[in-house]
């Protein structure tokens, strides 16, 4: 979730010569949070919260109306409540946003087959094949404006542009329910004025070091020496960063784009020391991890288990499969030695979480002599099918039912997955 307030809101009024901006980021506005006002319009207006209402949970989405309170995503509830203490808490339904998700994907690819999904909520379109059908950037992003919020009742923002970077720049730029086009020529008056902030890679200590050198504007980082800046963050980077203050961005619209990761992972509502308890969690989180291999038709090579402790401590360890696997429960069985691995009995634990990575489409349990989860193999694709007929949760594992369950100690837990910027 952005964490544009829509106080710096710039927006394309009129056509314009647009033939160079063929790229296009389309972000839909405050998304989890305008899904939900969609079952509560009397919030409209209102500064609204999405998250679990507990002391111990974190900030999901929030309202641009939340927003100018500082409000942000991630932040720790307790925190957003107090900058805002008149905002109105909605719990999250995430099966609703994977369904207008799906909607809008569908409208995309009504103007191209080129669209690259970053997240559940916004994606890159190549218009230039799309161009004789519907126009330039300036119809085309209308139209699609048009389309979103006929069909869903959302508004989604949209930047077109010559590059990846400037289309997304320019997305961010035009929120709330905007359109802006930054065609080649006027790259640099748009671009230059901007903090360095902008820039793809520059967060706080990035800026930090780019600060110190007196860079505060993108024309600051543009002008200055390249070799001041490989001294300052190191050659990659400067390169890097020398290019995009110049509009430079090579990357083209990938449509083969694939998740890097799939992960799921829990705060509680009190610090847990029982172990059984962390392994239930972990076996529902991985249970839910191989329910979305399967479905995305891939396997990891690599699990990785998250442990945060009471006193906020971060853990991660993980470890690399002899073979690639889409079953929980061998993701489970892989969390659960990384786990006993750390070694920190009876010590609080905060947050658990735990992720598949190295994905590719190589399946497990493929052509082989023998199969040792074949049993699992298909207990999972049983529940697979009465899931899909039933609703999720229709069908678990013992072990996850009844008194001393891990849903009692659940404040927050969210699918998250990586994504390229």
């Amino acid at each position: 979730m952005s964490k544009q307030d829509g106080s710096s809101r710039q927006v394309t009024t009129a056509p314009l010569d647009d033939r160079t901006a063929t790229i296009m980021h389309v972000d839909m506005d405050a998304f989890f949070a305008s899904v939900e006002l969609l079952e509560r319009p009397d919030l409209r207006g209102k500064p609204v919260i999405v998250g679990h209402a507990s002391a111990r949970s974190v900030v999901t989405a929030a309202t641009y109306e939340a927003r100018r309170y500082g409000v942000n995503s991630a932040m720790p509830m307790a925190v957003a409540l107090r900058r805002c203490p008149h905002a109105v808490v909605l719990e999250p339904h995430f099966d609703r946003y994977q369904h207008f998700s799906r909607q809008v994907r569908a409208i995309f690819e009504e103007f191209t087959p080129r669209v690259e999904p970053l997240s559940i909520d916004e994606a890159f379109l190549d218009i230039t094949g799309a161009r004789a059908l519907f126009g330039g950037a300036y119809a085309i992003g209308t139209e699609l404006r048009r389309r979103v919020l006929d069909r869903t009742g959302l508004t989604c923002s949209v930047g077109a542009a010559p590059t990846k970077f400037l289309a997304k720049l320019a997305s961010t730029r035009a929120k709330p329910d905007g359109l802006l086009i930054v065609p080649e020529p006027d790259t640099h008056r748009f671009l230059h004025p901007q903090p360095i902030s902008a820039l793809w890679g520059v967060g706080p200590k990035t800026a930090e070091h780019l600060t110190r050198l007196g860079l505060r504007t993108v024309a600051d980082v543009a002008a200055v020496p390249i070799e001041t800046l490989r001294a300052a963050i190191g050659d990659a980077g400067a390169t890097r960063l020398h290019a995009l203050a110049w509009g430079r961005d090579p990357r083209i619209v990938d449509t083969a784009s694939a998740e890097k990761s799939i992960g799921h992972e829990t705060t509680f509502e009190t610090d847990v020391r029982d172990a059984e308890t962390l392994k239930r969690e972990l076996l529902r989180l991985s249970l839910r991890v191989g329910e979305r291999l399967r479905r995305s038709d891939v396997a990891a090579r690599t699990v990785s288990l998250k442990l945060r402790l009471h006193d906020f401590t971060t853990l991660t360890r993980s470890r690399t499969l002899n073979e690639p696997t889409d079953l929980g429960r061998r993701v489970y069985e892989e969390a659960v030695t990384l786990l006993e691995a750390l070694g920190r009995h009876g010590e609080g634990v905060r947050l658990i979480g735990v992720r598949a990575e190295q994905l590719s489409a190589d399946a497990g349990g493929g052509a082989v002599l023998w199969d040792d989860d074949e049993s699992w193999r298909d207990t999972e694709a049983a529940v697979d099918a009465l899931n899909a007929k039933f609703g999720e949760g229709a069908l678990r594992p013992a072990a996850l039912l009844g008194p001393g369950g891990a849903r009692r100690h659940h404040a927050r837990e969210q699918a998250d997955r990586d994504r390229p910027v």
